[in-house]
């Protein structure tokens, strides 16, 4: 292109350029992860926690209950060491198989280790600390029971 004149070649060379682009963002919208359902999270928790030998796993539904979360679950490990196993081994599997992020809070200690996996928040204790905090009937409604695993 001389002095601002525009020839032929330079309208092929905008051609393809044009071409070049709309192929990569074609092809970057393809890899862009999808976002993981609620009952995917639910799903890959519950076997993490199965895999892991997570003791009394429980899971209550907290549609209808609040908007923070879809699903809490609740699990027990044997010792200080197991509660943090469970939670590290959790965390990195629902990063690695469906790209969720999770927060963690408590894992430095292992007493209580809270994770919010977006639509799935998941508590797990050591039993002494379960049974003080009885997270499960502040969830359930009175006379229910929660749903074992």
């Amino acid at each position: 292109m001389e002095s601002g004149r525009v020839t032929p070649e330079d309208n092929d060379l905008s051609l393809e350029l044009s071409a070049a682009n709309a192929a990569q963002r074609d092809a970057i919208q393809m890899t862009a992860p999808v976002e993981a359902t609620s009952e995917q999270i639910l799903a890959a928790v519950l076997a993490s926690l199965e895999d892991d030998k997570a003791e009394d796993i429980v899971q209550i539904s907290l549609r209808g209950k609040t908007e923070m979360a879809d699903y809490m679950v609740i699990a027990s490990g044997r010792s200080t060491r197991q509660v943090a196993a469970i939670s590290e081994k959790l965390t990195d599997r629902l990063k690695q198989d469906l790209g969720v992020f999770c927060k963690v809070e408590g894992a430095e200690v292992g007493d209580w280790v809270l994770i919010d996996a977006g639509d799935v928040i998941l508590h797990v204790f050591r039993p002494e600390v379960r049974e003080f905090y009885q997270l499960e009937k502040m969830w359930q409604p009175s006379g229910a029971t929660a749903k074992a695993n």
